[in-house]
């Protein structure tokens, strides 16, 4: 059999008998999510992966339990429609009501008595464990009731994060003096990086700590020369002279001293965005006793509520990235600094009371030595503890260990599964921290490269992403190493399906809700993350080997390249939203190329290429963020290779300009009779407001014959261009589903002998984004009140639950058909294009 009939014969039997992503499939536990080593991996076929995405290619979500909003059956449909979507992996962090993006509350709570980390909130984990463990998907949580970044209500100043701090006395000389020093004092408020609502004051501020004033620790006390250079002969420790109550007693040399008393205290630096209950102090991380103290209350939680489900309901517990500020003591700093240094801290404490001791070169030299033993410290003691006691409690510990006082690269083989991050910062993508922590990854030789994925802003997200917008920024994330996404955010939904969009997390992150408009059709846009992220985890990465020169239009090509013995993967994709060509060089030579289109499953040879000094060319067009997999796995065969174009050219040979019969829902809005278009319009032109202002699905009914002398036999397949669609469209054609359309090409191949002479029969179901629906809302009479946001100026969160929601009784306000938790629009904010606009075409490929 030679490698073409071969070729074609494992072309068939994929076709034949693997099942489709997207068709029903057995519920099977998922894979631990610890990184796997390429050596440890048992490898299948690319084609098989790409066919049929195993578990570990399916992408997971944060998924965001917002104060006391939450309830047992929102979890349950919550986890129901994540499972159905294609997602197999829940995070959950317990937060506030709201981040706007401090911590705030929302009044008149209907469900007050739930708080983070208390036994009624316990139910509800329990509750999300047992049904995770049901659907066979992996469900774990933050380490506290917060994202940042370990510690609780259980932390008491002792065990807290410490600061040096010191009071001067003067003194002088050539004499015994008995005085009290006095004890070093802070500010009341702590060190908290960011502000949060204080019910105690109705503000939001960084609140007073009272144990900034009532917990306190000697260190030292320290004579030195009021004035002049400071040496280790005339700095004088004086720590033993002085009693508990500060009273010191020294035969004072001649001359004028200083004395300085050096303490610590808490840094009074909280957990956060938690909500008021449940806030906490941040744990002393260089501790050993208090690190231990955390982790064993979060495991000996987590095991006393769950724990006959660790490892099936239950798996991980997540650190997120560090935003807690810079620790400058810790109780056992002096002992800890020696060992690793050599010499003792204790005379160049001074530093930390503005003086010097030794030259210019030893203050720096010691500040490099005490800042080296707090990330020693972080390492030895936080890491190590978190990685050992969760592995003897049978728990993933899950963590984006960057942006704290460590090295990156020595901790990372700690953590049992890393994960890094990307924005979507102005619709482009932005890497945060990823580069060098993919980089560190590949160092240690893991394979599975996690991120959180598609972090946004209020200037980004106000519920007007679409699958299309969000794809080139994927891509990007996919070609920096990125093989498994984690969706920045999805909320919990607690409430009857009649409040939508529903509960959000505030001013954060990209609108991933089962709420979402386009949740339904959006499992297509799923579907292409599991096909990639199979495809991207295969084999182990290689270098680029790849070059892309534009040859038309202005695409920004970028690509990641994966390989296993013979066989070469590579991604290659347009970033840019602009179409265009570029003729792409690939370092392999004598293998057949081949074209795997992530979005539709399908895989094809390419017939027209040029190979020569070790590599192979390919003239590749790509759509506005159009992506492939080019594939190299089987000899060339000399008969395959034809002048025939890799990619066909389309001519129209039937416009499609029948009248449009098109059904809005009037739950939202829409009128209650179908309404025409004749030809397609913009709903946002409309006079009526159930129209402009609709969200939600539009189906579009119409007939069409082929043109005189377009059926029978045509030399070439039949595509349906639909021109321009706003935002996401599923297509029937003769009764007969081609699927959802949610990216360019905004078309869909039409199956052989499916079209008719006359009498075909066309329904476009076409699905906009909530933006339209909420500014109409704003148009009339209000029946819900907000808050100012507190760094956007035209989004706000809400005041309060109205009377009329508690009450389950119709809003008085009868124009309304939205409720949300968070308010990005005024009456005058700009209406987003929506529907279908085209136009709608039969093309014939040549």
């Amino acid at each position: 059999m030679n490698d073409k009939i071969a070729y074609s014969a494992i072309l068939i039997s994929l076709l034949i008998f693997l099942p489709h992503p997207s068709g029903a499939q057995s519920v099977a536990r998922p894979n631990r999510q610890q990184p796997l080593s390429v050596t440890s991996r048992k490898l299948v076929s690319p084609e098989a992966v790409f066919r049929n995405p195993p578990e570990r290619a399916k992408p997971g979500v944060l998924w965001m339990w917002m104060g006391a909003n939450l309830s047992k059956a929102g979890i349950t449909k919550d986890l129901e429609a994540l499972k159905k979507e294609g997602f197999n992996r829940t995070t959950m962090f317990s937060l506030a009501d709201v981040t706007t993006p401090w911590a705030c509350d929302i009044g008149k709570s209907p469900t007050p008595d739930i708080i983070s980390w208390t036994e009624p909130w316990w139910k509800l984990v329990r509750h999300a464990a047992e049904e995770s463990k049901r659907l066979g998907m992996d469900f774990g949580m933050f380490n506290g009731p917060s994202y940042e970044s370990s510690g609780g209500a259980w932390i008491t100043p002792e065990l807290s994060m410490q600061e040096i701090c010191s009071a001067q006395t003067k003194v002088t000389g050539n004499q015994k003096t008995t005085i009290i020093l006095a004890q070093p004092t802070v500010k009341l408020r702590g060190h908290t990086p960011y502000p949060v609502y204080n019910p105690k004051t109705g503000l939001v501020e960084i609140p007073e700590i009272e144990a900034r004033t009532t917990y306190y620790k000697d260190i030292a006390v320290l004579a030195l020369p009021a004035a002049g250079s400071v040496t280790k002969a005339n700095a004088i420790d004086l720590t033993g002279n002085m009693k508990p109550n500060g009273e010191l007693t020294w035969d004072a040399p001649p001359g004028e001293w200083i004395v300085y008393r050096f303490g610590h205290t808490t840094t009074g630096t909280l957990i956060q965005p938690a909500q008021w209950k449940a806030a906490g102090l941040e744990c002393d991380k260089m501790s050993q006793q208090a690190v231990d103290f955390h982790m064993d209350h979060v495991i000996g939680e987590i095991q006393k509520h769950l724990g006959d489900l660790i490892g099936t309901g239950f798996t991980h517990v997540h650190f997120d990235s560090y935003e807690a500020g810079m620790p400058s003591w810790t109780p056992k700093m002096r002992e800890e600094f020696t060992t690793r240094r050599g010499y003792d801290p204790l005379p160049y404490l001074v530093a930390f009371a503005g003086r010097r001791l030794g030259s210019k070169a030893d203050s720096i030299a010691f500040r490099t030595d005490f800042d080296a033993t707090i990330k020693d410290l972080h390492r030895d003691i936080y890491f190590t503890t978190l990685s050992r006691k969760l592995k003897a409690a049978n728990l993933t510990f899950l963590s984006e260990p960057y942006g704290g006082p460590w090295r990156q690269d020595e901790i990372m083989p700690l953590v049992h599964n890393v994960m890094t991050e990307f924005w979507t910062h102005g619709g482009k993508y932005d890497p945060y921290e990823l580069d060098p922590t993919v980089a560190a990854l590949r160092k240690s030789g893991q394979n599975i490269v996690e991120s959180e994925a598609f972090t946004g802003d209020a200037s980004d997200s106000q519920w007007s992403e679409t699958p299309a917008w969000l794809k080139p920024m994927g891509d990007a994330a996919f070609c920096a190493g990125v093989n498994r996404m984690i969706l920045h955010r999805f909320v919990q939904q607690p409430w009857d399906d009649r409040y939508k969009p529903g509960a959000t997390m505030g001013r954060w992150g990209t609108h991933f809700d089962r709420t979402q408009t386009w949740w339904e059709p959006g499992k297509a846009l799923v579907s292409y993350w599991q096909r990639c992220q199979a495809l991207l985890q295969w084999g182990h990465f290689a270098p680029a080997g790849f070059n892309a020169v534009v040859t038309n239009g202005k695409p920004t090509i970028q690509s990641i390249h994966r390989n296993e013995g013979s066989t070469d993967v590579y991604f290659v994709a347009n970033t840019a939203r602009l179409a265009g060509s570029a003729t792409c060089t690939f370092n392999v030579t004598g293998r057949q190329p081949e074209l795997w289109d992530p979005v539709t499953g399908t895989m094809r040879l390419l017939t027209q290429f040029d190979t020569g000094n070790g590599t192979t060319t390919i003239s590749i067009d790509f759509d506005e963020a159009q992506s492939f997999f080019i594939v190299f796995q089987h000899k060339v065969d000399k008969g395959a290779v034809s002048k025939r174009t890799n990619f066909p050219v389309r001519q129209e040979i039937t416009p499609i300009k029948s009248t449009w019969h098109v059904q809005f829902d009037p739950a939202w809005g829409g009128p209650a009779k179908p309404v025409t278009f004749a030809p397609l319009q913009d709903w946002t032109t409309q006079a009526e407001p159930g129209i402009r202002y609709f969200s939600g699905t539009a189906v579009y009914r119409t007939s069409f014959d082929m043109a005189p002398a377009k059926t029978g036999k045509l030399s070439g397949g039949l595509y349906l261009d639909l021109g321009v669609v706003k935002h996401v469209a599923r297509v029937m054609l003769n009764n007969r589903d081609l699927g959802v359309i949610w990216t360019a090409p905004w078309g869909v191949t039409i199956p052989n002998e499916l079209l008719k002479p006359t009498g075909n029969q066309l329904v476009v179901e076409v699905t906009n984004v909530w933006a339209n629906r909420l500014i109409g809302d704003e148009q009339e009479p209000a029946d819900q009140a907000w808050l100012p946001g507190h760094l956007d100026k035209n989004s706000g969160y809400l005041k309060e639950f109205p009377d009329w929601f508690l009450n389950k009784q119709p809003r008085p306000s009868k124009g309304r058909y939205c409720f949300t938790t968070w308010n990005y629009f005024t009456k005058d904010s700009p209406l987003i294009s929506s529907g279908l606009l085209g136009p709608v075409r039969i093309m014939q490929e040549r």
